[in-house]
């Protein structure tokens, strides 16, 4: 199977959170949900599992209270067989280059929580970084965004994104995320047929039989967290 299973990290002053819903004022450290690891450092976290791929969310960064900057680059360090992706509340092209030339993350997303259509253009007419993802990111269906460009149906937002070289297009479901509520499996299929990029799911994931039905309608993988502490998926299915 070469669907990605990958692990999401939802970093937090430092440690690891249990994510639910976005409410992040109520984040918890994982530990506390958690049946396989006894920490919420990220390294435990990451040696406990051992995942192929790793995608992080600075959670700081977004909330405007500070950054996990040097975190994240330690754990590049430290863990050099996993790949690291990084959702770093990227607004201008200068957080990006900041991110690159700190060498936190092999790919760096693009959120429509915090970037624009604009810096999604810019970004791709520049040279800074071959390798970026965008993160679709809703709640309740609608995109989450300041751009009035990005207000619009999230299917017609990610057929926009065809006009450009992006790699991964995450579609992320904020409201969904650490509920295991569920996949709408109907909006995905349309999202990967809408799209031209790889399309990946956030959010919802609840166990293998998700996973089977996503690889099915052409979903290329899936960020999950909450279905693997709580062992509904294996951790070695992490592992290609």
């Amino acid at each position: 199977m070469n669907f990605r299973l990958i692990l999401a990290l939802d970093l937090l002053d430092g440690r690891v959170v249990h994510a639910k819903r976005g409410e992040r004022e109520k984040y918890e450290p994982i530990h506390l949900f958690s049946s396989i690891v006894k920490s919420s450092d990220p390294v435990h976290v990451i040696e406990a599992i051992k995942p192929d791929e790793v995608y992080i969310a600075d959670l700081n960064r977004l909330m405007g209270t500070g950054d996990n900057k040097g975190i994240i680059k330690g754990l590049r360090t430290k863990t050099k067989k996993t790949r690291i992706t990084v959702e770093y509340g990227v607004k201008r092209l200068e957080d990006l280059k900041e991110a690159v030339e700190a060498g936190i993350a092999d790919n760096l997303i693009l959120g429509t929580e915090t970037a624009s259509m604009e810096l999604i253009c810019e970004t791709s007419k520049s040279d800074i970084l071959k390798d970026i993802s965008v993160s679709v990111d809703l709640f309740n269906r609608e995109v989450r965004t300041g751009d009035k460009r990005m207000k619009i149906d999230p299917l017609l937002l990610i057929k926009e994104l065809n006009e450009y070289p992006v790699g991964d297009v995450i579609v992320l479901e904020l409201d969904r995320v650490g509920t295991k509520s569920g996949i709408d499996f109907d909006f995905l299929a349309r999202a990967v047929e809408v799209s031209e990029h790889d399309v990946l799911c956030g959010g919802g994931v609840r166990n293998c039989e998700d996973v089977r039905k996503m690889t099915e309608i052409g979903v290329k993988g899936a960020l999950v967290a909450t279905a693997v502490h709580d062992g509904a998926i294996p951790k070695s299915l992490f592992r290609l």
